[in-house]
C-alpha cells in the first residue's frame, strides 16, 4: 500500500461545503408551501395567468368562466383559494366579484425560480 497519495490532515477538504446564505426557516417554509399548493392547480395557474394579463391585472368573474372552461361554482371556489392564499384580492361591484393580482404576491414563488 502506498501512502504517497495521502494528504496531510490540514489539507482534507470538508465533505459538505458551507452555508453561502442564510437557509429557510421552518416558518416560512410552512408558509410558502401552503402557497404553492394554491397555485399548484393548472386552473390556479391559468386564473392567475389572466387576471395579470388584464388591464389594471383585475378582472371580473365573469370575465374568468368562459376561459377556464369551468362552472361559476368552481372557478369560484378556486378563486377564493388563490384570495386565500394571499394571490389575489377580491371586490365586489354590484353583483359581480372583480378579481385583481396582489402586488408582490408572487414574489417568493419566482424567488424559488431564480438559481442565481
Amino acid at each position: 500500500m502506498s501512502f504517497t497519495n495521502m494528504l496531510p490532515v490540514s489539507d482534507v477538504v470538508a465533505c459538505c461545503a458551507p452555508l453561502t446564505r442564510e437557509a429557510m426557516t421552518a416558518e416560512h417554509a410552512d408558509d410558502l408551501a401552503r402557497s404553492l399548493r394554491a397555485i399548484a392547480d393548472p386552473a390556479r395557474l391559468r386564473l392567475i395567468s389572466i387576471v395579470a394579463a388584464s388591464a389594471n391585472q383585475e378582472a371580473c368573474v365573469c370575465d374568468l368562466i368562459e376561459p377556464i372552461g369551468l362552472s361559476q361554482p368552481t372557478v369560484s371556489h378556486h378563486l377564493k383559494i388563490l384570495t386565500d392564499a394571499g394571490f389575489l384580492s377580491r371586490s365586489k361591484r354590484g353583483t359581480w366579484a372583480f378579481y385583481r393580482l396582489v402586488p408582490g404576491a408572487l414574489d417568493s414563488v419566482a424567488r424559488l425560480l431564480v438559481t442565481a
